[in-house]
Parts: structure tokens; sequence; C-alpha cells
């Protein structure tokens, strides 16, 4: 699937490549699985460079718009399990 992530071009290269590395979790979240603990790590990496809500949301929405994927489910879904390792949309 070919699409652009939502980046920040005041962000520097290191912050984009941790941007991309959580959409990067996100979408093995949904075309195949992902480790819970590597896609919270690189949501909290995302978080220290998004820290508001409102920057936060609006970039999910842009990452959906373009991929179809819902970051705040794969989150969600990952933070509110904790009886497995790896998680995946596809697998429930």
């Amino acid at each position: 699937m070919e699409y652009q992530y939502p980046i920040d071009l005041d962000w520097s290269n290191d912050e984009m490549m941790q941007v991309v590395s959580f959409f990067n979790a996100v979408e093995s979240f949904y075309e195949s699985e992902v480790e819970g603990k590597l896609l919270i790590d690189r949501y909290k990496q995302f978080k220290t460079i998004v820290p508001g809500k409102a920057e936060e949301k609006q970039i999910f929405k842009e990452f959906e718009k373009s991929s179809g994927y819902n970051s705040y489910q794969a989150v969600k879904t990952v933070q509110t399990d904790n009886s497995q390792t790896f998680f995946s949309a596809t697998k429930k």
C-alpha cells in the first residue's frame, strides 16, 4: 500500500524516524502482528514528539485517512489486554 505518513517538517530527522517507526508498528498490528511492548514503547516515543492530545488526534486522523489504520484503536487494544504478548487486528 502506498501512502504518506503525517510528518511535521519542523521535526528533526530523528523525530521523523521515530514517528514513522510508531506507524510501522501500527501497520504490523493490522497487517500481521506486533509485540505489545514494542507498540507501546514506540507510542511513548511518539508522545515525546507529539505531547498534545489535539495534535495527536489530528495526526492519527491523517494517518487513518491515508492508510485505513486506526492508531488509537491499536494502542487501546494493547493497553487494555495484559493477557497476551503479541497483538493483531486480524487475530482476535
